[in-house]
């Protein structure tokens, strides 16, 4: 598919539909995240490819927030092979996935190249933290990464 900016992400699987922010990075150069002092949509790293397009596409998404508890990735580890993924593209296509897998990694040997790296297909990488919160430093220790591959597109 030809480059355009994804506007919303939709996940029957979990019952997740979310409107799509663009986040680009940090001055220390990770990844911005959606703001945790709100109900935060998910958001496309708009330094990966648009889904649809070769490569792998990022969007990353709270699992809860301050504000309203659970989040919109609250169930992302629970996605299986062969669950559906549909972004909504500015062109007015729908770009379909399909879950390949599911990992989850600890923030400090989190694979980097395996998540962001190259790809020779369009893919799509889901992302948010998981692992059992700590209280104390008030984090979570590890990420759970969806990877799923693109199936088919269809008008929106």
């Amino acid at each position: 598919m030809t480059a355009s900016e994804p506007t919303q992400i939709n996940i029957p699987a979990i019952e997740v539909d979310s409107v799509l922010m663009q986040l680009g990075l940090n001055p220390d150069g990770t990844v911005q995240t959606p703001s945790l002092d709100e109900a935060s949509p998910a958001g496309w790293y708009t330094g990966s490819p648009t889904p649809g397009a070769i490569g792998p596409s990022v969007i990353l998404g709270h699992v809860d927030s301050r504000v309203q508890g659970r989040a919109v990735f609250y169930r992302l580890g629970d996605m299986r092979p062969g669950d559906e993924i549909l972004v909504t593209r500015a062109d007015a296509t729908v770009a379909v996935f399909v879950v390949d897998g599911v990992e989850e990694y600890s923030k400090d040997e989190f694979p980097q190249f395996t998540v962001y790296g190259n790809t020779d297909h369009a893919g799509l990488r889901l992302i948010t933290c998981g692992g059992e919160f700590n209280e104390t430093t008030r984090t979570y220790p590890d990420n759970v990464v969806v990877y799923a591959s693109l199936v088919s597109s269809h008008a929106a």
